[in-house]
């Protein structure tokens, strides 16, 4: 078992009845958790977790814990976010060691900041564990630097979940040379995020690549240019969750692909429709 021959010195008092504890899962590979990510849900006696959060991360938790499902996708929450901040709250107040459990890391574009404010409001003891984000965690595993001297001396992190379909970002900012842009929920917006970048100044032959399923066996690298990767996708049917990385570090993909998903940890999820007519009706 996880809890006595991996961790022998971590006993379940250090997570205290009636408290919770924010746990950033990773991009997908259960390989990329941290200890103590392992070390609460080994505890955990409730586990309220993300569509996000694979198979394999879950086969890690306590066995005998019971497992909420508060997943949303595109336009489909499952439970709304006040809904998941009171679920926090009650559990906890039942006495119960209460795992909120996010794909990526719970502060960035994963809500975890208001959980954690509902946690502190209703004073909830809470903790926050940081996980690798899809970020760093995708990007590593396509073999595209975020940063390089040659290419990149900053990187910059952007919802591509446009608002009704609007395109409300800091574009004459976001087409600057010299960086990265790195785009989370980015799938059915971009079309609208290719053509913004170019309108604003970056030349169209600007490389993006789109990382579908990354870190999984269902990683696939799409590679193209501001101008023609939307066309190239709508042919591709990605499926979703996609990563949207643009700048000069894209380049670097063809020789520093390392990563056979064959081999992956992780399997995947599986989506129920591809996004190939979502594309082409923006394209």
């Amino acid at each position: 078992m996880v809890q006595g021959s991996v961790f022998p010195g971590t006993p379940a008092s250090e997570f205290s009845p009636g408290s919770v504890s924010l746990v950033g899962a990773g991009p997908g590979d259960p390989e990329l958790l941290t200890l103590r990510a392992l070390r609460r849900l080994a505890h955990a006696e409730v586990i309220l977790h993300d569509r996000l959060v694979g198979a394999e991360v879950l086969a890690l938790a306590n066995p005998d814990a019971q497992r909420v499902y508060v997943g949303k996708a595109r336009s489909d929450h499952s439970l709304p976010q006040e809904g998941i901040n009171q679920a926090l709250v009650d559990w906890a107040r039942a006495g119960k060691r209460v795992v909120r459990l996010k794909g990526g890391d719970p502060f960035i574009f994963g809500r975890g900041g208001e959980e954690l404010e509902a946690l502190v409001a209703e004073g909830i003891a809470v903790e926050v564990v940081p996980g690798i984000t899809a970020a760093s965690g995708c990007a590593a595993y396509a073999g595209i630097p975020l940063t390089h001297r040659d290419h990149a001396q900053s990187v910059r992190f952007v919802t591509g979940h446009l608002k009704n379909d609007s395109a409300d970002l800091d574009w004459p900012c976001l087409a600057r040379p010299g960086q990265t842009l790195v785009f989370y929920m980015g799938l059915h917006g971009l079309p609208e995020i290719c053509r913004q970048l170019v309108a604003h100044g970056l030349p169209a032959s600007t490389p993006i690549a789109l990382v579908e399923q990354g870190t999984t066996a269902r990683q696939r690298v799409h590679r193209g240019t501001l101008a023609d990767l939307p066309d190239r996708l709508a042919a591709a049917s990605p499926r979703p969750p996609t990563l949207i990385i643009v700048g000069g570090v894209v380049s670097l993909h063809a020789a520093l692909d390392w990563f056979r998903p064959e081999a992956a940890a992780a399997g995947g999820w599986e989506t129920r429709e591809p996004c190939r007519e979502a594309l082409r009706a923006k394209a």
